[in-house]
């Protein structure tokens, strides 16, 4: 089944995106709310709104070979759903099972009806089992189309890394930030460690231990908000402004890798299809990952769009 899993500021513009990659119109597809959008407090720990689109498979096909209790329950599994009821499907009881659809009798009718249970089971077991055999097949082969179709060869020699500075580090046991920073963590109750450096760029800290995970939070998120309270404590009160960065366990590092490779598989896409990609929401230095990454890169360009923190990447072809 074809499907797509879409982020969006709310539930209506996650579909849209997913109905966009999809291809489809609303009245083609199911769409599940996996995640309802929140504001957070204080624009801290605020949450998208998170969808799951599927096509709606065609079912005319197979009405022929049903029994009317299996072509309703089947037209009414297909039947269109609207964004408004947020399709969350609901699952009602086994056709029968509440007496609107199997007529009482003697014991004769009672054993015929078994019979033709048993037999309209197995029926629809087999059906079920060559559709889902053939729908595999399809799967496969449309996969295996699309990473034909995306082999297009892209010079990575010239693409820019922007890691943020974490060479010639020293130990800086006095660090303000990361006193602040470990006041936070025990006010938070979170099993971690945290060490404070220090180069010619910023003042560092680096976090490990067993809720690292934590403080990471949803997609960098939990990192950001603390890292930039901590900007803003540090800086307090001084004239001269000096940048702090927080990591945990080289996250930061291994988070600029994952949109490098993305920004690379969208770029292949749209130089293919033509058709622009979009991003989801990203904070101001992932959305820098993604222009960088794609700054040399012949045929594509990127700009922002929206406002924060809902502001995002589009890639285009040039």
């Amino acid at each position: 089944m074809e499907y797509s899993e879409k982020y969006g500021k709310d539930v209506d513009e996650a579909v849209q995106l997913a109905l966009e990659e999809l291809g489809l119109r609303e009245d083609q597809v199911m769409v599940t709310v996996l995640e309802e959008p929140s504001k957070g407090f204080l624009g801290v720990g605020g949450k998208y709104a998170k969808v799951r689109v599927e096509k709606i498979e065609d079912v005319e096909g197979d009405v022929e070979d049903m029994s009317q209790a299996e072509a309703l329950a089947a037209a009414e599994r297909a039947k269109p759903q609207t964004k408004a009821m947020h399709d969350f499907r609901k699952k009602g009881k086994p056709y029968g099972q509440d007496g609107g659809g199997r007529q009482s009798g003697g014991s004769g009718s009672a054993g015929g009806g078994r019979d033709r249970d048993r037999d309209r089971d197995r029926g629809r077991r087999d059906r079920d089992r060559d559709r889902d055999r053939g729908g595999r097949d399809r799967d496969r082969g449309r996969d295996r189309g699309r990473e034909r179709e995306y082999e297009i060869d892209i010079d990575l020699s010239g693409i820019e890394r922007i890691s943020e500075p974490i060479e010639n580090l020293v130990p800086d046991p006095d660090n303000k930030a990361a006193k602040f920073f470990a006041e936070l963590i025990e006010k938070m109750g979170l099993d971690v460690q945290i060490e404070g450096f220090r180069n010619d760029d910023c003042s560092y800290i680096e976090v490990k231990g067993e809720d690292s995970r934590i403080v990471i939070g949803k997609r960098g998120q939990t990192l950001d908000a603390m890292q930039y309270l901590t900007n803003l404590v540090s800086n307090k009160d001084t004239e001269e402004y000096e940048r702090v960065i927080v990591d945990v366990e080289g996250y930061r590092s291994r988070r600029e890798k994952t949109l490098e490779q993305l920004a690379i598989k969208l770029a292949k896409k749209v130089l293919v299809t033509g058709r622009n990609a979009k991003l989801e929401p990203m904070n101001p230095y992932e959305r820098k990952v993604i222009h960088a990454t794609l700054q040399s890169v012949n045929g594509v360009s990127t700009k922002s769009e929206g406002e924060e923190p809902y502001r995002r990447v589009i890639i285009e072809r040039t």
